[in-house]
Order: C-alpha cells, then structure tokens, then sequence
C-alpha cells in the first residue's frame, strides 16, 4: 500500500473516524449498569465526570436512571427518541455483542468500543464471535475499536470512554496500548509523575482498527505531539510501515514491543533463519519506519520526556555542569558508551568559566560549580557553556548538599533554556524528596529531568540520533546500486530486464517440477546471475570422471561441493574438498564426498558433485534473506564462514527500501567492516559491489515472492573482487516459482 495514491480519500475517512471516535455529540453506553461495581455503570459515571460536553445515553432493557442520565431500552430506542449516535461503547457479555453490533449498523452508529472480552483469546467459540463481529461491522460500513479493550480517552475534548480509574492529566503525549493492564499502569504512572496525556487507546484483539489505523488518527491531532506505543506484535507489517514512516515526518513514535523470541525450530535449519529472527525483523521495520524504539517501559517514559522537549540538539557535543563530580564523572563514562561526545570549550568561555567560578572549579572535563554552588553560580555557569558554538546541548546535574537551592536552580535552568532555545538542557536532579518542587517546576516547562545522570544521557542520545537523522539527506529508494558485472566489479548499468528475470523464474520452476523447495547451490548460483549477482560457477559433476574433466577445463585449483538440496550446511557432513589441483586428486575427493554423504546422511538425495575453480583470497562475509511473516523478506549482511552462528556479527534491514545508501549502513554496522575497510596493511575490499549485491539480493526477494529464504555463505570479497561462492535458496510451500507484481518495477 502506497498512501500517497490514496491520500484523499485516507484523509476523508480519518476525518470521519476521528470524529466519532474522539469528538462524538452523543455517546451510547449498551450494557450500562446501576451497580456502580460494573463497568458499564463506571463508564457512564467517567463520561460524566470528565466533563464530556456532548450526551450521554445509557442503554439498559429495563430504563431507568444510571449514574445520573436516562437510560433507554436499546440502541434502537436511543437513536429513534435522540436522533443519530456517533459512538457506541459496548459493556455486555460477549455472546451478545454481535446483536449489538448488528443493531448498531442498522442506526447508523458511526464507530464502536467493544470493551467486552471473551473473543478470539478464548478459542474457537470467541474467534467465531469476533468474526461475527467483523461481519457486521464490514455490512454497515461501521468501525470497531477492540474487542477486549478498556476504552478511549481524550484529555482535550474532554472525552473518557473507558472504564479506566482515574482521568489524566492534560498533556501532549499520546498513548496507545495493545494491553488494557500496561495502559492503565501507564495512566497511574503518570499521574504520579506528573506526565500528561492528550489521548489514551488500547486496541485489545484488532478485529478492525489496529495500530496502524491509530497513527493515522494520531498524526493531524495537533495536541499530540509525541506518540507511545506498547505493542505485542503488528498485525499488517507493510501497511504499518507505509503509515509510520508518515507519521514520523511530523512527530515523534516511539514503541516498546514486547515478545521478542526468534521466529521458531523452521528458522534454525539455515544461518539466515537463525540470524534473522522475528525482534530483529522488528528493529529492521521501525528502523525503515523511523520510529524509536524502548527497551523497558522505564526507558519508554525516560523517551517521552525527552521528545516531549520542543529543542532539538544541532550535533553530538555535550556539555556537562555539576555541583557533584561523582555525578559528572558517571555522565562523561556515559556520553562515551553512548556515543556522544563532550564538548570541547572554547578558549574564549573556559576564561570566562575562570572568572565567575571559584579558583577550585573545574572548567577542561565537566563543569565542577563545587558542592557549595548556589543557583546564582549555576546561572553564570549556564550563560557561559550555552553561548559556546561548541556545545550543541548540555546536561545540569544538581546534588542536595546543604548549600543547594533545588527550586531556584530549577528555575536558572528554565531561563537558560529560553535564552538558547536552539541547545536542550536535560536536568539530573540526585535526590528524592528534596528535589520535588524543583522537578515538577522543570517538567512543567517541558525541562526533560531525570533521577540518574545514565537515563538522561541514553535519552539524549536517543534524541540526538532522531534529530540528526531527520536533517540526514534522504534516501532516495529509486537509486539503483551499480551492476555488478561477472567479473566481479562494478559496471554501470543498473536495470534488471525482462529477460533476466525470465532466466530466474525459469530456474526456479524447474525446481518445482522436481517437487522440490531447495535449491542445489548451482542451481541458486544460476538465479543470482540473473540478478548481476557475481558468482562463482559452479558445474554439476555425477561421476568422478566428469568432475575430473570438468576441472581440466577449468584449469587451475578447484573445489568440491556435495550437491544436495538435503544437506544446508555441506561442511558439517565432510562434503566440502578444497584446492584440488590434479585429476587423481578431483576423483579421489569425489569419491571421499560422496562416501561421507552416504554415512552421515544417508537419507539425503544427492545429485552429483559441484565443481568450482578456486577463487583468490579473501574475507568471507555472509548475505541472506528471510521472508518475515509481518514485515517481508528481510536482508542480513555479517561476517560469514563457519562461525557466522557462533559470532552473530549482523546487521538487517527490510528489502523494501535498501538501495546503495542503506547497504553502505548495514556493512559499516558490523565489527567485520573493519577488516573489510583494510586492516594492518591488507588492501581495502571493493565494498561497492558489496553493496550492489545486497541491493540485488533485495530486489530479487522484492521481485520473486516464492523464493523463502536465501543463503549465500561464504560471498568472497577481496580488493579485486566479490563473488557468492556457496548459495541456498529455499521456496514456499506450494507456490508457483512465478515472479511477484513487484517485478516490473525494476
């Protein structure tokens, strides 16, 4: 899904959710209850009690009043006595709410809040009913927020249709919530933070609106300027990655996933299965989305705070003022694990620095104002690091020695901060109750403040990283790599024609009428070339006379190969021989193959020996491609060989998108690029065709929807070339081997 074909008509049905979902003139509450224990009697009472200014209809069969307002006998009732409901929330048993929502349909009601559980979480009897649910809800054109869900808040309209306990506070964060619980933590925490909120979601089973929808909502809501998410997984990977890659043009996404195990025993027969496991999948789409990501709801909040700043940091450069050295000290080790620098002062403000602060002051590591500062020494401290072009952001640690002024202090730091608007300042307050007043006078001015000096400097590095990004030029996803031509080097031409294509698809549907999912290495060899892939040529041998011939027409060293779409890791098994340089030797290591085939898999189909001309020296790296079943085929790019398992030395990224620039990051992120880039006199790789291959290793997966998984260990790469030498590729189940509609897009 591409949103910009469809932006209009995106934008007119958001306008239309939104406002039913965020601003409704009448509120229907089916289910409502007198006994002020149930929820549907707590959710008329938090609509009230909010402050919501449209109508509140509680529905009961039996009437009556509920929590201070009519209630009438059924929806029907409602609409026909009060005219057209925008919202309907929905507290009954779960068996009866398909009658509601067919009910719901047939007046018109615009959108619905099941809150009610008992759905597909319970097994086959509630997925029936959830579906149930969608058919009604898809017949009338209706939209359904849950079911199992705790409701919807909006701190601005005022609008609390949840059966939440409390009401928060009014802010500018936006929080939405796979979990009910997790919410109504979130919602506790931060009252007692002091934290605001301008709308709160919990999406529950997403039998219609999920995550993504919500972003849509969320992003022209100017009161929301920064966006929580807890998620347990995504239920449309591409569409959620279209839609959040919007979104974070205007404002800030920021999500803790939780479940973050690998994709299970199928992933493990292969090192890309293996290396490409589901969390990781899930950091190559936020990465491509753009969102940040956090690690614990501790780190989420910690991120919350910090976007929730309007200043953005120019740069890396830190600067550091501290009335505890301690505290300064732990900040520096800090900024360095973090990759952020400290700033270095010019010479012009380390005089000025002297000339305001005691003789015993430091002014060359962290600014030390000495445990006996008062706010007026901060102030001067400020004014002077500030106004540096060095500093591109600063850190105010402040420590409760008995000379301390936390409020006053707190107050310097807000006013430095409106005299450099351009530069964030993060405060550390060290203490608890003495530094009370001093943090809510912070955070109310949206001063980002933090208990530990470790917490503000990951969430400033955080920032900073979004910040720089954002200002980085941007990837330009129709720039094709360089074709890497058979020789091993970069040619110019980057277009993959028909008749290539036509080449692979060919290959692959032979594959499938040998009933077969697993490619022979030449087979998955002929593929890559097709795509400019540089390979090294491999030829089936079926006796060892052939592979002697086959050797001799090479004419230099060879190599061996078992050639058996049973065995995915051929030295485990002894099916590799290496640097055969005579007739007798080829035959013998042939015989040797296929004997160690036969004993240690005798099970295996083998179709022969492959016959390869050794290569020139070189790193081995690995290049692999995964099919994720959220998100599409994922690449993954580390150091190759028989340890890539055991070193794990990785980078991914969605194939979506991966064009020169994303490959030079993915090879620049792995400890190998080092030795890739020339290591102690060793001549550098041609990491251009690095990158060229990544890239066509994505086009391929993008263009050829069957092939599953690929393999390619060891790619070669030296300064005079790279070459896949070892490939496998693996097919669906069922599947055509046909080429997908992406194809023509070349």
């Amino acid at each position: 899904m591409h949103l910009s074909i469809e932006r209009s008509d995106v934008g007119r049905s958001v306008e239309r959710l939104s406002a039913a979902l965020f601003g409704p003139k009448r509120v229907a509450v089916v289910g409502a209850s007198r006994d002020p224990k149930k929820i549907g009697h707590i959710v008329v009472d938090n609509l009230r009690k909010a402050g919501y200014p449209g109508e509140v209809i509680p529905v009961n069969p039996k009437g009556g009043m509920i929590a201070g307002a009519v209630a009438e006998e059924s929806l029907t009732v409602a609409y026909e006595r009060h005219g057209d409901i925008d919202l309907a929330v929905v507290a009954v048993p779960a068996p009866a709410v398909p009658a509601v929502a067919e009910e719901a349909g047939r007046i018109g009601v615009r959108a619905l809040i099941v809150l009610s559980a008992g759905f597909k979480e319970t097994g086959q009897e509630g997925r029936e009913r959830e579906a149930a649910l969608v058919r009604a809800k898809s017949q009338y054109g209706m939209r359904v927020l849950g079911p199992n869900v705790i409701g919807v808040i909006d701190t601005h309209t005022p609008l609390n249709a949840s059966f939440a306990a409390d009401f928060p506070d009014a802010g500018e964060i936006a929080a939405v919530s796979q979990s009910g619980a997790v919410l109504l933590s979130m919602l506790d925490w931060a009252k007692r933070e002091g934290m605001g909120f301008s709308r709160m979601l919990s999406i529950g089973n997403k039998a219609d609106l999920d995550e993504a929808d919500l972003l849509l909502l969320l992003e022209p809501d100017a009161q929301s300027r920064v966006i929580l998410m807890y998620l347990e997984d995504v239920k449309d990977g591409r569409r959620f990655v279209d839609i959040a890659r919007q979104v974070t043009t205007r404002k800030p996404i920021i999500v803790l996933k939780s479940g973050t195990s690998e994709l299970g025993m199928r992933a493990a027969l292969s090192h890309t299965g293996a290396l490409a496991g589901s969390d990781r999948a899930y950091e190559a789409a936020f990465r491509r989305a753009g969102v940040i990501r956090a690690r614990s709801m501790q780190e989420l909040f910690d991120l919350a705070w910090a976007f929730r700043s309007p200043t953005r940091p120019m740069g890396r450069r830190v600067a550091v003022v501290t009335n505890a050295g301690g505290g300064g000290i732990l900040t520096v080790d800090q900024l360095d694990r973090e990759k952020l620098r400290m700033a270095s002062l010019g010479q012009e403000t380390i005089e000025r620095l002297r000339t305001v602060l005691p003789p015993a002051a430091s002014v060359l590591g962290p600014v030390d104002v000495l445990g006996d500062a008062r706010a007026d020494r901060y102030a001067a401290a400020l004014q002077a690091v500030l106004a540096d072009p060095g500093v591109d952001s600063a850190i105010v640690l402040l420590c409760p020695t008995a000379a301390a002024e936390p409020a006053a202090t707190a107050q310097v730091i807000v006013d430095a901060q409106a005299a450099h608007p351009d530069k964030p300042l993060f405060a550390v307050l060290l203490g608890g109750a003495q530094m009370a007043e001093a943090e809510m006078i912070l955070r109310r001015r949206r001063i980002p403040t933090y208990p530990f000096p470790e917490r503000a400097v990951t969430a400033l590095a955080r920032l900073t990283a979004h910040a720089l990004k954002g200002r980085a030029p941007a990837s330009d996803a129709g720039d094709g790599p360089s074709d890497p031509g058979t020789d091993g080097r970069a040619a110019d031409e980057t277009f993959v024609d028909a008749a290539s294509r036509a080449t692979a698809i060919e290959v692959l549907q032979a594959v499938r009428a040998d009933r077969r999912k697993a490619l022979l290495s030449g087979e998955a060899l002929r593929v890559l070339e097709a795509y400019g892939v540089p390979t090294a040529k491999a030829h089936l041998a079926r006796s060892a006379d052939e592979a002697a011939a086959f050797a001799q027409a090479i004419g230099g060293p060879v190599a061996l190969k078992i050639a058996s779409p049973s065995i995915l890791h051929k030295t485990d098994i002894g099916g590799v021989k290496l640097g055969l340089r005579s007739a007798e030797a080829v035959r013998r290591a042939y015989a040797e193959i296929v004997d160690a085939a036969a004993r240690r898999a005798p099970d295996a189909v083998v179709y022969g020996v492959e016959v390869q001309a050794m290569l020139p020296p070189g790193h081995e790296v690995f290049v692999g491609m995964m099919r994720d079943p959220t998100f599409g085929p994922l690449i993954v790019f580390g150091a190759g060989g028989v340890f890539v398992n055991v070193l794990e030395d990785v980078s991914c990224r969605l194939a979506e998108g991966l064009d020169r620039r994303v490959a030079a990051e993915m090879i620049g992120e792995t400890k190998i690029y080092r030795i890739l880039k020339g290591y102690r006199g060793a001549p550098p790789v041609d990491v251009a065709v690095l990158e060229a291959l990544l890239v066509r290793v994505a086009r391929l997966a993008l263009d050829v929807d069957d092939l599953f998984e690929i393999d390619l260990n060891p790619v070669l790469a030296s300064s005079e070339g790279v070459w896949a030498v070892d490939a496998k590729m693996t097919l669906h189940e069922g599947g055509s081997g046909q080429e997908s509609g992406r194809a023509g897009d070349g």
